[in-house]
C-alpha cells in the first residue's frame, strides 16, 4: 500500500474525522484544498471523558460544526473503552463509500497508527495532512488563515480560569509557547493539556455564534461548557447584501 505521503496528492471522494477542535478542522481544510472531495464529515461521541482516541468537551456541537461546512455529519456514540472504541469506528467506516479517511493526528502514534490499521483492514487510504508538522507552524496557520478557534478545555501547569474562550491568536500563541518553554506543554495541546473549538473556517458558509457558554473549573482544570449555540452568517463582505447579513437564523439549544 502507498503511504499517505505518496498518494496524498491524488485526487479521492473521504471521509473526515471530525471533534470540532482545530487539529482535525486544519486536517479538513488542507484536504480539500489539495483536491480531495470531503463526501462525509464522521463525529464519533464517546461515553466517558477518559477516551484514548476521541475529544470529549463540547462534541455535541460537531453537527453545526457540519451545518457551517454544509458537508454530511455521521456521528455514532462509542463506548469510549481503550481499544473497543476502534471496533465502533471501523464500523462506521465501513458503511461510508469513500476512498480514505483524514484525521488530525500531528504526533500522537497511538491515534495514528490505530486508524491507519482500520484504513488497512477496510482497504483505505488513511490521510494524515498534519502528521509530523511543526506545532508552532500549525499554530501561526490557523491565524494566517483566518480560523477562528477559542480554547474550551485546560488541564496543566500554568493554565488558569482565565485562559477558557481565549481566541487563537498572536497573543495566545506567544503565551502558550511560554508555557511550553517553562513546563514542557505540548504547543498543540496533543498530550490533552487544552482543547479547542474552531467557530469559523475557510470552508464555513457560515460561523458558529455561541450564545450562553459556562465554566466549570476544579482543581487545576476546567472546561467552558457550551450551553446555546446558533448558526450565524460571517460579516459582510464584497458581494454580500445588507438583507443576507441580517438574515441569520439556524439556532440550537445544546
Amino acid at each position: 500500500m502507498l503511504s499517505s505521503r505518496v498518494r496524498f496528492d491524488l485526487r479521492m471522494q473521504v471521509a473526515a474525522l471530525v471533534s470540532g477542535g482545530k487539529d482535525s478542522a486544519l486536517a479538513v481544510h488542507r484536504a480539500a484544498e489539495s483536491g480531495h472531495t470531503v463526501k462525509f464529515l464522521v463525529s464519533m461521541i464517546p461515553q466517558r471523558e477518559d477516551s484514548w482516541m476521541f475529544h470529549y468537551p463540547n462534541v455535541n456541537l460537531t453537527q453545526l460544526f457540519a451545518d457551517a461546512a454544509t458537508i454530511p455529519l455521521v456521528k455514532r456514540e462509542t463506548s469510549g473503552i481503550k481499544e473497543e472504541e476502534l471496533g465502533d469506528l471501523k464500523a462506521v467506516l465501513r458503511t461510508l463509500n469513500v476512498e480514505g479517511v483524514v484525521s488530525g493526528a500531528i504526533s500522537s502514534k497511538y491515534q495514528k497508527e490505530r486508524i491507519d490499521r482500520i484504513c488497512r483492514e477496510l482497504g483505505l487510504l488513511s490521510i494524515t495532512p498534519l502528521w509530523k508538522q511543526k506545532p508552532l507552524k500549525l499554530l501561526n496557520e490557523l491565524v494566517e488563515l483566518n480560523f477562528k478557534a477559542i480554547i474550551t478545555c485546560v488541564c496543566g501547569y500554568g493554565f488558569d480560569e482565565d485562559w477558557l474562550g481565549r481566541s487563537i491568536d498572536a497573543k495566545t500563541i506567544r503565551d502558550i509557547v511560554d508555557l511550553h518553554k517553562r513546563f514542557h506543554v505540548s504547543l498543540v495541546g496533543e498530550g490533552g493539556e487544552y482543547e479547542t473549538l474552531v467557530l469559523d473556517a475557510p470552508f464555513f458558509s457560515k460561523m458558529i455564534d455561541l450564545v450562553q457558554t459556562r465554566r466549570i473549573w476544579e482543581d487545576h482544570r476546567g472546561c467552558l461548557h457550551v450551553e446555546k449555540a446558533r448558526l450565524t452568517v460571517k460579516p459582510c463582505r464584497s458581494g454580500v447584501t445588507k438583507r443576507e447579513w441580517l438574515h441569520s437564523s439556524n439556532t440550537a439549544k445544546l
